[in-house]
């Protein structure tokens, strides 16, 4: 028998509910904050969801999807620069095809390297400035009909 265990419960439950009620948090709503960032690719047909892992450290972007057996349908990885300039990138120890999105400020596809080989040193670039690289699953832009000068809508929360 613990009736003063049982109290402390009660008034926790009730304390805890007061705080959500008073927070404004509800249990049966969808919290925006806690949902995945995603980004929207315009192709010429639609519009492609793309929930994306954000690579936007020195360390984060140096990892990259290295050693990763395999990638989502519909999930990338966008690399965000504090500036725009011409961006390089290899296949070192990436282990799946990827589509590489070159992307400037203005969120504009300004060039797209398709099908990356896997577990290549080849540098791989686009003649034009970028400020975000995002990584999808080769063949993903032919697939879908994303071409150069598309535009890219982030939410990135």
């Amino acid at each position: 028998m613990q009736p003063f265990g049982g109290k402390i419960r009660v008034l926790c439950m009730l304390l805890g509910s007061f705080i959500s009620t008073a927070c404004g948090f509800n249990s049966t709503q969808k919290n925006s904050v806690l949902s995945a960032p995603y980004v929207n690719l315009v192709g010429s047909q639609q519009v492609h969801k793309i929930e994306v892992e954000i690579a936007d450290s020195i360390t984060s972007r140096a990892r990259g999807l290295m050693h990763r057996k395999e990638l989502g349908e519909n999930h990338g990885m966008l690399f965000i620069f504090s500036s725009s300039s011409k961006r390089s990138f290899w296949m070192k120890n990436t282990y799946i095809p990827l589509d590489m999105i070159f992307i400037d400020e203005h969120q504009t596809i300004v060039g797209i390297v398709e099908n990356a080989t896997p577990e290549t040193t080849t540098a791989r670039t686009v003649d034009a400035s970028s400020r975000y690289v995002l990584e999808v699953n080769g063949g993903f832009c032919q697939k879908h009909q994303v071409p150069v000068g598309s535009k890219v809508d982030f939410h990135l929360h």
